[in-house]
């Protein structure tokens, strides 16, 4: 996702000093070392996660997916439940961007309005300074793309406003693929018809606009919505001090670099507070509905969420908590070992000592950010503005984001196990267990 506006100033006003928990927490690697099969534990998750393949909110690998965590965490003593969610869907068909000889697949914006057949016109590059032609052809700026709302939106709309009968955006970024944004769950953005088209396909499309030379657009498949739901678990302890952890599953593709890190990290600690930590009262959520504003987090939050003022830590688990890292050269992406460092830590101004202790050296997680509301993304939006204090969690666009090749070589386990080493640790000393009870 892209970088909320305030994280910047929230770069240049962190908060350094402790209330109410005093000390700084014992690096990670001082805590007790997790079992010697944790790493093969992450990278059995990791390889479970892909094989679900695309996990949009309620499809198919959506729902296998949710399946397999309540066998999961039922086998490690947790009580489950399904919270149904109502999410909008588009099986697409047929998805193209024609002009002359030149053809490519597009991504369809959702909410999806589609083409009744074949949209043939003028396709242009929008400037004010000349009318507008048929199909508007967006090329935004080099970016790591989330979401439709903002920039794309208001661009598309000033279009749309101008007599363009569709829109295809490009979203230029590192990857050279089509990126698919996010967008509500209630309503489309967009009057026409929108689809983004890959970078690495644009240029015959930008000659022909450039041109305005005649082009074909074609958005058709089946739409409409379908049940999707949150696997929400519990290990009440009566009397014992409440921990949230949450993290979503759900994503436009595979998103094995955006949600699985977070995931295996999400599951090593529900199976670490299974076996180590009694004397809490877990509360977990693995929300669908990601994808379309955070619709799954927002209705957990309404409805079976813990009150903030019964809730001693909530720990979110967003996007890229570890995905791999890649030179970019002129001949394209190189894998690196180390995990993208891409990615935001959020804290409760009172508890960030003892998380930058925690995550030390981690690159992009080791200098957390005071949590507020202007400066957090996804879910984690939602729980501080509900607030709950404190709260930590991560979120962040690996290069990969919201592509479809985000498969399992946007992965290394190595870097997962370190993060998930660091909430343990965070955890441990922000929640120390009670006297006599593990």
């Amino acid at each position: 996702m892209t970088e909320p506006p305030a994280l910047a100033a929230s770069r240049r006003g962190v908060l350094l000093g402790a209330a109410g928990f005093g000390v700084a927490a014992a690096p990670a690697a001082a805590t007790a070392p997790l079992p010697a099969s944790a790493l093969a534990a992450v990278s059995a998750d990791l390889q479970r996660y892909a094989s679900f393949g695309d996990k949009a909110s309620g499809g198919p690998g959506d729902t296998a997916c949710g399946e397999w965590l309540i066998e999961e965490l039922t086998r490690h003593g947790y009580t489950c439940e399904r919270q149904v969610l109502d999410v909008p869907y588009f099986a697409a068909t047929r998805t193209e961007l024609v002009t002359g000889a030149s053809s490519a697949t597009v991504v369809p914006q959702a909410i999806v309005t589609p083409t009744a057949g074949p949209l043939t016109g003028a396709l242009y590059l929008p400037d004010e300074r000349s009318p507008a032609g048929d199909i508007a052809l967006i090329v935004l700026p080099y970016r790591r793309w989330s979401a439709y709302r903002g920039e794309v939106e208001r661009t598309v709309a000033r279009e749309i406003v101008r007599g363009a009968k569709a829109a295809v955006v490009v979203t230029t970024g590192p990857t050279g693929e089509a990126i698919a944004l996010n967008a509500p769950s209630d309503r489309p953005l967009a009057t026409r018809p929108v689809a983004v088209l890959a970078p690495k396909d644009a240029p015959a499309f930008v000659a022909a606009a450039a041109a305005r030379r005649p082009g074909t657009l074609r958005l058709e498949g089946a739409s409409g919505r379908r049940p999707a739901y949150n696997v929400v678990a519990r290990r009440p302890r009566p009397g014992g001090r409440t921990l949230v952890l949450s993290t979503p599953r759900s994503g436009w593709f595979n998103c094995v670099g955006e949600r699985g890190p977070g995931l295996a990290a999400w599951l090593g600690l529900a199976r670490w507070c299974a076996g180590n930590r009694q004397d809490l009262d877990i509360h977990l959520v693995a929300t669908s509905g990601h994808e379309y504003d955070n619709a799954g987090g927002a209705r957990y939050l309404e409805t079976l969420a813990p009150p903030p003022s019964t809730t001693a830590l909530w720990v979110h688990l967003g996007a890229n908590v570890a995905a791999r890292d890649w030179h970019e050269t002129a001949a394209g992406l190189s894998p690196l070992p180390s995990a993208d460092p891409q990615r935001f830590l959020l804290a409760s101004t009172e508890i960030i000592p003892v998380v930058r202790a925690a995550f030390a050296g981690q690159p992009g997680l080791e200098a957390p950010y005071a949590a507020t509301v202007e400066g957090a993304a996804g879910e984690l939006t939602h729980v501080l503005a509900a607030g709950y204090r404190p709260a930590m969690g991560v979120f962040g666009a690996h290069r990969f984001h919201h592509a479809r090749s985000d498969d399992l070589r946007c992965v290394e386990p190595a870097s997962i196990h370190q993060a998930l080493r660091a909430f343990q640790a965070a955890v441990a000393q922000l929640l120390p267990p009670s006297r006599g009870r593990r």
